[in-house]
């Protein structure tokens, strides 16, 4: 249950929220002076808080244990691993170095310097999870969160219409559909995408909150683009004890939202310099604690003048290396002249 859903005031859940409290497992080891102090607030209001905490979070008073339940076997999780789909990023080389494409059930992380097209990305993936699945899609929609302004709804019509163009060219659509009788049209894909502009850290955490509502009542959802995850965690935080909390919680959320709808999450990442053996590096931003808050960590970069990503951290697949371009019809292989790619 949600912090938002507990018996107290609106003053006292928009202190939780911004204190990085948004689960009630966040709450469950906690002494009334520790919360008092975290969120400013008296120890009585604090006690009052707590009080509510088991009841709401489904504990077990009799025995003071949690109700545990949803136990499952390896082998079924085996079968379901075999039978998800992946989301095509465009790039046949990408796709072949993530086994398919981006997978669902899981979080994945993408990072790079500025210009290196991440956006770019997460647009194509917004655009691609719309495909039907013998074209390297899902057939379902996209939720694409806004955190620094970057989204262009101009270049999202640009992809789209190339995709449809893409479809065409490849007889993936039917002669109805080419006539525009029936069928998904360049618009149509905007109209599937979900669109959430966050300006502060604050509507990004409540966003990610609601999210588990909001594809409760709209299960053709089937990706979820952050752009980026760490815009608003870079300004203005000298609280890092609160940061990590918060980002822990983001994380966690994130990764059931994955798993329980079977969809996938993206995140993208920016960089910053970490100074290790005698030297300023480039690391993505948000320090080590957040590296393990992802399933895969791919990374994007220069190699003169060719764009390349690089397989990072994957639990199932190995440390590669593919080139790819942006182009002016999106992601695509790095090839001279861009021809146009054969969709999966």
């Amino acid at each position: 249950m949600e912090v938002g859903r507990l018996p107290i005031s609106a003053a006292l859940k928009g202190k939780l929220v911004s204190a990085g409290y948004t689960s009630l497992s966040l709450l469950s080891s906690l002494s009334p002076s520790h919360l008092a102090r975290d969120l400013n607030i008296s120890e009585n209001e604090a006690l009052d808080i707590l009080k509510h905490a088991p009841h709401d979070g489904r504990i077990d008073t009799s025995g003071g244990h949690h109700i545990i339940s949803g136990a499952q076997t390896a082998w079924d999780m085996l079968h379901e691993e075999e039978l998800l789909t992946r989301i095509t990023t465009s790039s046949v080389d990408i796709d072949n170095i993530l086994g398919g494409g981006i997978s669902c059930r899981e979080v994945t992380e993408i990072g790079g310097v500025p210009g290196i097209g991440k956006t770019q990305l997460g647009i194509q993936l917004a655009v691609n999870v719309q495909l039907p699945v013998h074209c390297g899609g899902l057939g379902g929609k996209a939720i694409y969160i806004d955190t620094e302004g970057s989204f262009m709804v101009e270049r999202v019509l640009q992809i789209a219409e190339a995709c449809w163009d893409d479809m065409l060219a490849n007889n993936a659509i039917s002669q109805n559909v080419h006539a525009g009788q029936v069928g998904m049209q360049p618009k149509d894909f905007l109209e599937n995408i979900l669109y959430f502009r966050v300006c502060s850290y604050t509507e990004q955490i409540a966003l990610i909150n609601y999210l588990d509502k909001f594809i409760s009542e709209h299960r053709d959802v089937k990706i979820v683009v952050v752009d980026s995850i760490t815009f608003h965690f870079r300004q203005d935080f000298e609280d890092m004890a609160l940061r990590t909390r918060l980002l822990s919680g983001m994380a966690l959320k994130l990764m059931k939202l994955a798993k329980k709808f079977c969809l996938a999450v993206v995140l993208l990442n920016q960089v910053t310099t970490k100074y290790a053996e005698g030297s300023f590096q480039l690391t993505l931003a948000l320090g080590d604690s957040w590296s393990h808050a992802c399933t895969n960590r791919i990374i994007l970069y220069w190699n003169g003048n060719e764009r390349y990503a690089y397989i990072d951290k994957s639990p199932s697949l190995r440390s590669a290396s593919a080139p790819y371009a942006v182009t002016a019809r999106g992601i695509r292989n790095n090839v001279s002249n861009c021809k146009r790619i054969k969709l999966m």
